[in-house]
C-alpha cells in the first residue's frame, strides 16, 4: 500500500510536534531524559492524543503544527495502564482526526503512520497489521490487545496510526526493530471508551489502581528475571535485587511475564505483595508494599 498523497495531505493539519521540558529532579529523567521530542494528533478541538512517556513530568510542553503555528499545551489526562496521554492545546488550526473502531481491525489490513520528525517536518510509513494479540513489556506494562504492524515508526513516539480511509486507529508507542521491522500502537478505543471521564476527571473514576512494584522484568527459562529496578521504587526499597528470578507472586507460581503481571494486578495499589524469588540458588519471599505508579510519577 502507498498511502494516498491526497489523504496524507488532508491529515497533516491534525498532526502535532511536541517539545517537552521536564524538571531535572523528576523521577522519569534518569531513563527518559529532561528534554523530549514527540508526536501527537488532534482528536477534537483543543485536545491532542499522544503517548504518556513523552509528556510524563513535563513542566513545559510546546505544540507545533505543520504550518509553523505553535502554542503551549498542558496535560489533561494520563493513563499508565494504556500508556496514553491527552493534552489541552490552546490554539490550533481546527482540524482533527476521526476516530476509527480499533476493535474492528483485522490482520493484513492496510495502515500508515504519520509522525513528526521536527517542529514542522512530518514523515509517513505504510504497512499492514501483523498482530492484534496481547503485548507485554519489561516496565510492568501489558495490553490485552495491541496493534502491531509492518509500518515502521517514521518519527517520534506518539505518531498517529491511520487506516486507508484516514480514520485514527492507534497511537504509535514503540519501534520493535529488535524482533523485526514493525511497530506497536496503542488502540484508540482505550481512549474512546472513556473519553468523557478522561477529559472531565483526567482519569477513569472508580477503576481500581493496580499494584505497582517498580521492576524491569525480562523472560527467563525458570521464571522472570529482574533486569532493573526503579530507583526508590517499592521493590528497590523492599530489597529486591537485579538478577533475582521471580518465580511466584502472592504464593502463586509464575512462569511468564504475563502471568506475573496478572498476579500483581489482582491487588490494588498500596497492597502488600509477596514476591517469591530465587537468588543464588536460594529461594526467598520478599514482602513489597506496592505503590501507585501515577502517584509515584506525579
Amino acid at each position: 500500500m502507498d498511502a494516498s498523497v491526497g489523504l496524507v495531505r488532508a491529515l497533516l493539519p491534525t498532526t502535532v510536534a511536541l517539545r517537552v521540558q521536564v524538571s531535572s529532579d523528576h523521577r522519569s529523567v534518569a531513563i527518559l531524559g529532561d528534554e523530549r521530542m514527540g508526536s501527537a494528533v488532534m482528536v477534537e478541538p483543543g485536545v491532542a492524543l499522544t503517548v504518556n512517556y513523552v509528556v510524563m513530568g513535563g513542566r513545559s510542553i510546546r505544540a507545533t503544527f505543520p504550518g509553523g503555528e505553535n502554542c503551549q499545551a498542558e496535560i489533561l489526562a494520563q493513563d499508565f495502564e494504556s500508556g496514553l496521554a491527552a493534552l489541552r492545546v490552546s490554539r490550533h488550526p481546527g482540524a482533527f482526526a476521526a476516530l476509527g473502531d480499533s476493535r474492528a481491525l483485522r490482520k493484513g489490513q492496510e495502515v500508515f503512520i504519520l509522525a513528526s520528525t521536527g517542529a514542522t517536518e512530518r514523515r509517513v510509513s505504510t504497512g499492514v497489521v501483523t498482530d492484534l494479540g496481547p503485548f507485554d513489556a519489561y516496565w510492568e506494562y501489558m495490553l490485552e490487545s495491541a496493534i502491531q504492524s509492518s509500518a515502521i515508526n517514521p518519527g517520534f513516539g506518539g505518531g498517529a496510526l491511520f487506516d486507508n480511509r484516514g480514520r485514527l486507529q492507534g497511537i504509535t508507542s514503540l519501534s520493535l526493530g529488535q524482533a523485526g521491522r514493525f511497530s506497536m500502537a496503542i488502540p484508540v478505543h482505550l481512549f474512546a471508551d472513556h473519553r468523557q471521564d478522561w477529559l472531565r476527571f483526567g482519569r477513569i473514576p472508580g477503576r481500581m489502581r493496580r499494584a505497582w512494584v517498580g521492576i524491569y522484568a525480562e523472560p527467563a527459562a525458570t521464571g522472570v528475571v529482574v533486569s532493573g529496578l526503579v530507583p526508590d521504587g517499592p521493590a528497590a526499597r523492599a530489597g529486591v535485587q537485579e538478577g533475582d528470578v521471580i518465580v511466584a507472586v502472592n504464593f502463586a507460581e509464575v512462569a511468564t511475564r504475563e502471568e506475573m503481571y496478572r498476579q500483581l494486578w489482582e491487588r490494588s495499589a498500596g497492597s502488600l505483595v509477596h514476591l517469591g524469588v530465587v537468588r543464588k540458588a536460594e529461594r526467598l519471599v520478599i514482602d513489597v508494599s506496592s505503590g501507585d505508579r501515577a502517584e509515584f510519577y506525579a
